[in-house]
């Protein structure tokens, strides 16, 4: 039977048996002698040491009655460590097996030596085994990107308790709480301490030593100017670092834009999706490097700038951020030089491929005849385009033709003019650039273009089709329609966006012309029921001066010359003058 005895070990009550009593004594002594000889924050470790010995012991306490007794201080003595390095009584130990600390568990914390923003960051950081700054990157971006991430991070300086003790500090890192780990990180912070005060000793004994021997004094004046600075300096400090995190957003933003952007385009490339998913720039097309180099080139052209501009955030941020290496400037340099270059090029080959003008001519007759009364109508492919109504546009997109991508296109000009040969015909221009007048010529006459006659109805198809890579050579089709003098034609409601400053006697607009019979005159279409409101208003005032109306209820005849005016009516009554 062994006596108990009550102590009060790192604010924390146990009972303890004498023979534990003891030998927990004697280890506390051999620590304390082992420090003798530097007393410099001795009690301060002791403190933290029977701290962490608190903790521990209750750790092994379930219940208050619970006693400790020599095996719990054996237990305790592993953690912890033996004072062997130091002047110590090993009389002790003698019979205890040598004991090498085990790594032991971190634990989360936030760090009050390291915090910008109550240590949340820099806790995280050590519990995770990164650097601080990117940890503190991972959070702007969050804030920027993720509206909650602000919520998140009050909730964690409210959750995560601070790293005050010497073993909370050595347990965030992950470190054993032993004794040397312990003194270690005193003795660590008394330097820290001590080199401080030191140096502001240096520097206030510096400007004594100053005023002593120059045997002047600042000014009221020189004391605001030094305050000022300070306030300006500070002011340009937090404007630096505003600095750095906008760039450090702008670039992760825009790389970031890029990385999806690459991985969207190839997903879709990869998995054969159809459609103008992806809009390339001009120079793309007909390009004599392929597509995947181009954008590679366009890819990196973008990236490295960034890439630097983000590194210089960083660098501003924070100074403990290396920059690139000698040679990892030179190689991204060159990157960059070889991307802009290939750029260069794609694009001076796009510029040439526009330099000259080619053009391909056809031309066909038509059985139409004075007399005869011909149908116009522009005809869409429903099979090619999803567009549901047909109009000319100076757009394009990208369709299949028998499994073959190609190029849909609108930009039709209709016009129609008289001809002197007895029957119709019409003229067909191609036209489309190129990078000499032979490729013009040519990509010119490669335009798929139809069109048909059926009876007196001639069917024009309202598209042409080219290849894909003539997307941005300015292709164009004009059809003009040669009718001799007197027959009649009808311009269907398809034909409203497609005519072309069409010639008529009565000055109709196009617009305004489907929908009505005309006459071809040697002077052009002459409307045979259109109303007269729609009619151009050189042309009203034109024959304001002469009316002649010829109906079933007979002829009127009316002149107008300046202050005369002059009514010719003849009827089933006869003939009246006025």
């Amino acid at each position: 039977m062994n006596k108990t005895i009550n102590i009060n070990l790192g604010g924390i009550f146990f009972h303890i048996d004498e023979l534990a009593y003891q030998k927990l004594k004697l280890y506390l002594d051999a620590i304390r002698r082992s420090l003798s000889d530097d007393p410099q924050g001795r009690d301060e470790i002791l403190n933290d040491i029977e701290l962490r010995i608190g903790e521990l012991l209750s750790e092994r306490i379930t219940n208050d009655r619970m006693v400790i007794n020599e095996n719990d201080i054996d237990e305790i003595t592993k953690i912890m460590g033996r004072p062997e390095d130091y002047s110590v009584d090993e009389e002790l130990f003698e019979d205890e097996p040598k004991y090498r600390p085990k790594t032991v568990s971190k634990k989360l914390f936030r760090d009050s030596d390291d915090k910008f923003l109550g240590g949340v960051c820099s806790g995280l950081a050590h519990y995770f085994g990164m650097d601080v700054i990117w940890m503190r990157l991972l959070w702007l971006v969050l804030f920027f990107f993720f509206g909650t991430g602000i919520l998140v991070y009050i909730l964690l300086w409210i959750l995560i308790p601070q790293a005050e003790t010497t073993a909370e500090k050595l347990q965030m890192k992950g470190e054993p709480v032993n004794i040397s780990n312990i003194e270690r990180k005193i003795r660590e912070e008394f330097q820290d301490v001590s080199s401080r005060v030191k140096d502001g000793v240096n520097d206030v004994t510096e400007k004594v030593k100053s005023s002593e021997f120059k045997n002047k004094t600042k000014s009221g004046l020189q004391e605001i100017i030094d305050t000022l600075g300070k306030i300006i300096l500070a002011i340009l400090n937090i404007f630096g670092k505003f600095i750095g995190a906008l760039l450090i957003f702008i670039a992760a933003a825009t790389l970031i834009g890029l990385i999806i952007g690459a991985f969207s385009w190839g997903s879709i490339e990869i998995l054969g999706f159809e459609g103008n998913y992806i809009h390339y720039p001009p120079f793309f097309f007909d390009s004599i490097m392929p597509m995947w180099l181009l954008v590679m080139f366009g890819f990196l052209a973008i990236a490295i700038p960034f890439v630097v501009l983000f590194m210089l955030g960083l660098k501003i941020l924070s100074s403990n951020v290396k920059s690139f290496s000698t040679a990892t400037k030179l190689s991204l340099l060159g990157v960059w030089i070889i991307a802009i270059l290939g750029l260069s090029f794609a694009g001076i080959n796009f510029a040439t491929q526009s330099a000259y003008d080619g053009v391909h001519n056809q031309s066909e007759e038509l059985p139409i005849m004075a007399l005869d009364t011909l149908t116009i109508k522009l005809i869409g492919n429903d099979n090619l385009s999803n567009k549901k109504e047909l109009r000319r546009s100076y757009s394009s997109e990208s369709v299949y033709d028998n499994d073959v991508e190609k190029l849909y296109s609108t930009r039709i000009n209709v016009d129609l003019k008289s001809t002197d040969k007895e029957t119709a015909f019409v003229k067909i221009r191609k036209e489309s650039d190129g990078k000499s007048r032979l490729n013009a010529n040519k990509d010119a006459e490669s335009i798929e273009y139809e069109f048909s006659l059926n009876e007196k109805d001639l069917l024009l198809n309202g598209y042409f089709l080219s290849d894909i890579k003539n997307k941005f050579k300015d292709q164009i089709i004009d059809i003009t329609l040669y009718l001799p003098v007197n027959s009649v034609v009808y311009l269907d409601s398809s034909t409203k966006t497609f005519l072309n400053d069409v010639d008529n006697v009565q000055n109709i607009y196009d617009g305004d012309m489907p929908q009505h019979y005309f006459k071809m005159t040697e002077n052009g279409l002459e409307c045979l029921d259109c109303d007269p409101s729609i009619f151009g208003d050189e042309y009203k005032k034109d024959n304001d001066n002469f009316k002649l109306k010829i109906d079933e209820k007979g002829v009127e005849l009316k002149v107008n010359d300046g202050d005369k005016n002059a009514e010719v009516t003849i009827d089933k009554n006869g003939v009246l003058i006025k």
